[in-house]
């Protein structure tokens, strides 16, 4: 009999980490012998006589947590796991919190699968989410950086790594590396989309027939564009946000990917380019150590420096020995990030969840089960 599982999450109409992950996940399981899921959107669409609140950030949200309510409620009593993914501070409040007891009185094992490169400010002013996450079944997390914040809270999560569709993706020799370059971070605050087109400015003056793809949008996009326009930039292409079935094409057109952001989880974009060949150059938030390593899978800058990241960016173009090795680790390490292996290492979660045998019949499992 195939294991009953809800996954709550967001959904794709505002394109990002979770959602996309989520996406993958319902898309994977879908006729799984071994998994039936179904999916519980955290922001269920709005009424007819209701789409107005829409256009209103805080107050859609007030609108549709009574929707959200009851399609879990409705949702979860014929399911054995909620998967339920969070993020932090007020989010986790109104959607995580909420489902968690939901699927507790609708008799569901609770699985929380937290994301959030602000985990350790998240959990210090929101001491009650630590009260959370140390009642659910299961704690899971995307990285050992997230692993060792919670830790430092006596939490216990394991570590399961996000999931890429790697089918999106083929590898490509950048040889001669060219001067174009690929951000697909979203316009946010988090993202430092300036900063990169700072930098590019900077790689401008040595090459001057450089290029660069933003992919994306958010609230920051005008700005972004103002700035621009500010220093005279030409060869900036704003592509808008761009579907999974042509990710890979703007991967493949690129030869260096370039990442600002100063706070960060587990970025499916950088191994995105580990995937493609796309050497990665990239600033380095506290948890972008766990997955680029300077000089081997990657090069790191300080946050904030646009500076310092252009100059990686000139180092690579006058070293095609250097891109070359870096490129071809990272296609390694992207490996890991497979359904192949990480299709087990649920499976082995939610068995255990139920009570179920632990064995996985046609599949690998590489769960970094770590101890505090």
């Amino acid at each position: 009999m195939s294991l009953k599982i809800a996954i709550v999450a967001p959904t794709l109409r505002y394109v990002g980490g979770q959602s996309v992950q989520a996406d993958l996940y319902l898309r994977h399981w879908h006729r799984d012998p071994e998994v039936e899921a179904i999916f519980v959107p955290i922001d269920p669409p709005l009424p007819f006589w209701a789409a107005w609140a829409k256009q209103v950030r805080g107050l859609r949200t007030l609108f549709r947590e009574p929707f959200y309510f009851a399609n879990l409620w409705r949702s979860l009593v014929l399911t054995d796991v909620a998967h339920i993914f969070a993020s932090s501070y007020w989010s986790f409040l109104i959607a995580a919190a909420p489902a968690c007891l939901i699927a507790r009185l609708r008799g569901n094992k609770v699985l929380l699968h937290y994301h959030s490169g602000d985990a350790r400010d998240h959990l210090l002013r929101f001491p009650s989410t630590v009260f959370v996450m140390g009642a659910v079944d299961e704690l899971v997390v995307p990285t050992l950086y997230l692993h060792d914040v919670l830790c430092e809270f006596d939490l216990k999560p394991i570590v399961i790594p996000n999931l890429v569709d790697l089918s999106q993706f083929g590898y490509r020799t950048r040889h001669p590396l060219r001067p174009r370059f690929i951000c697909t971070r979203g316009f946010s605050a988090y993202y430092n989309i300036d900063i990169v087109v700072r930098a590019f400015a900077e790689i401008k003056q040595a090459f001057p027939c450089a290029t660069l793809d933003l992919l994306g949008e958010g609230p920051l996009e005008p700005s972004v564009r103002k700035l621009v326009a500010d220093l005279a930039l030409t060869d900036v292409a704003f592509r808008g946000p761009i579907s999974r079935h042509d990710i890979g094409d703007y991967y493949d057109r690129a030869d260096v990917f370039i990442n600002a952001s100063s706070v960060d989880a587990m970025p499916v974009s950088v191994i995105e380019a580990f995937r493609a060949g796309t050497p990665v150059v990239t600033t380095s938030p506290e948890a972008m150590r766990y997955l680029v390593e300077h000089e081997r899978t990657g090069l790191l800058s300080p946050v904030g420096d646009a500076k310092a990241l252009a100059a990686n960016v000139v180092r690579l173009l006058h070293n095609a020995a250097l891109a070359e090795t870096l490129s071809r680790n990272a296609y390694q390490e992207s490996l890991k990030y497979d359904w192949s292996l990480i299709r087990g290492q649920w499976l082995k979660q939610y068995r255990r969840l139920v009570r179920g045998p632990i064995a996985i019949s046609g599949t690998a499992s590489g769960e970094m089960d770590s101890a505090c």
